[in-house]
């Protein structure tokens, strides 16, 4: 008896002890099912609702926790707390992902990987929302919802189709040098641990004189870059397509703890004016030769996820979660991202999806007269005033923390970009730094993947890569036998 004292006992959710978890209240031993039964209507009910909507985009990925400690000081540049001096650590949470997939689908498909990081700091979480590439094929908001479309299944057959794909890409060039990223060895990292992370947008750094700097982040991976070729990841997502997902656990739960070093460029916003690329622009990098990367500090990953919903799967990252000290840029695709990733939350988890532990701040107290909504869980801020301004609470605004100013000018209008002619210089200069090895993979990928398009599809998307690098077009012509197009080494198709 004393045994079973000990025994935590069944209960529905409201903490009823239950009978009964093997038979349903019936009339008579054969039924009817009674609806007096809450305990199965309850536990149905529940069942039903267990999935919350998948992420459109990153519906597939896998989390850790950790901390950040800094190695370098640079509070010349930013008055972030959280790098204000050298051996201080914060909490944070990563996610990983693939991008187009959805939940179900291989971690090896050719597929930019996610690379989101939540910092616990003591001013606020700061979210790094990234993905494994410097780079990405879009730069302007209105373009997203176009592009994922492409990256999904057909809305008549239902599947992944080539021409969607591809007509998207080649009516779009600024998108070569993510293609070229995408297709490389890199389209395919081994794990999430051989992988690099980037934050691809230019941010904004701010120290206490207020003087602004541009950012760029690197989270160089301290395990080495290692990816599957093309065969060797369509044989993985046979065998075990779940193996980026099982390897960053078991690699955690048996004391290999992975980590990564973050660094970045610094360039003073005066300089952007005349640099040879528009840095506010996410299809670019700027080059580590003009802007060398500055050590920060490790990331290390040393705990697992103890129930995967409810630190994975309702883990919430935006960009718009900035600390003191950090800001927006004007990149475009950044500003449409401030306001697209928090309202995907509201959405798919709930107005309160900040409240959930894994999205709550931890080391910063959080005050304001927000309340009610559905799935309120804290005390609601008790009787304290909802509304401000108000003579009652000690609540009060902190006027030093203002967000980074910066000048605009010009018209208001849908404005093209202007640097048209420069969609293909860096796309160029990254085939040109690949080993032969690395170009005939590179080729043969997308080859493979092309070539189940249209033949006017594979036709205009050849002659961007024929821009990039004569070489580059002449390689994907002959693979898609389209040399006849392209008679001269250099020719290219009008548009």
């Amino acid at each position: 008896m004393a045994e079973q004292d000990d025994k935590k006992s069944l209960t529905t959710n409201f903490g009823i002890p239950v009978a009964s978890n093997q038979h349903s209240i019936t009339a008579g031993t054969s039924g009817p099912v009674l609806m007096q039964d809450v305990h199965l209507v309850e536990k149905l009910a529940h069942f039903n609702r267990e999935r919350i909507p998948e992420r459109v985009v990153h519906a597939k990925g896998a989390g850790a926790h950790g901390y950040f400690e800094v190695s370098n000081d640079l509070s010349k540049y930013t008055k972030a707390a959280f790098l204000s001096e050298v051996g201080k650590k914060t909490p944070l949470f990563v996610r990983f992902s693939t991008v187009g997939g959805e939940k179900g689908s291989a971690d090896s498909e050719r597929d930019p990987r996610g690379f989101a990081v939540k910092f616990y700091t003591e001013e606020g979480n700061y979210d790094l929302v990234g993905n494994n590439t410097p780079v990405f094929f879009i730069r302007d908001p209105l373009k997203f919802p176009d592009f994922i479309h492409t990256q999904k299944r057909h809305p008549a057959t239902n599947t992944k189709d080539p021409d969607m794909f591809w007509d998207f890409l080649s009516l779009t060039p600024e998108s070569l040098h993510q293609v070229t990223i995408l297709f490389s060895d890199r389209g395919t990292p081994r794990s999430y641990r051989h992988m690099n992370g980037y934050g691809s947008h230019t941010f904004v750094w701010e120290n206490a004189q207020g003087e602004s700097f541009y950012v760029k982040y690197h989270f160089k991976t301290d395990q080495g870059i290692q990816n599957f070729d093309r065969e060797a990841a369509m044989h993985m997502a046979g065998v075990d397509p779940d193996h980026a997902t099982r390897d960053l656990f078991a690699t955690i739960a048996d004391g290999n703890f992975p980590s990564w070093t973050l660094y970045v460029q610094i360039m003073p916003v005066a300089e952007a004016e005349s640099y040879r690329f528009d840095v506010l622009d996410v299809t670019k990098v700027i080059s580590q030769k003009d802007y060398p990367l500055i050590e920060v500090g490790k990331m290390v990953l040393n705990k697992n996820p103890e129930n995967y919903f409810a630190e994975v799967e309702q883990a919430a990252f935006s960009p718009g979660n900035i600390v003191p000290g950090i800001a927006p840029s004007a990149d475009k695709m950044l500003q449409g991202r401030l306001f697209a990733y928090a309202d995907a939350h509201r959405y798919r988890v709930g107005t309160n999806y900040a409240h959930l532990p894994v999205n709550a701040a931890q080391k910063a107290e959080v005050a304001n007269q927000q309340r009610d909504g559905y799935m309120s869980f804290t005390d609601n801020g008790g009787s304290a005033p909802n509304y401000e301004p108000n003579s009652f609470d000690n609540i009060v605004e902190r006027p030093e923390t203002r967000e980074h100013p910066y000048e605009v000018s010009g018209i208001v209008a849908r404005s093209e970009y202007t640097h048209i002619n420069d969609d293909f210089v860096q796309a160029g200069d990254l085939y040109r730094l690949l080993s032969e090895e690395e170009k005939a993979r590179l080729v043969d990928n997308i080859v493979t993947h092309l070539g189940n398009a249209k033949r006017e599809i594979q036709i205009r998307q050849t002659g961007h890569f024929y821009k990039a690098d004569p070489d580059y077009g002449r390689r994907v012509a002959q693979g898609l036998g389209l040399e006849s197009e392209f008679p001269q080494p250099d020719a290219v198709p009008a548009d």
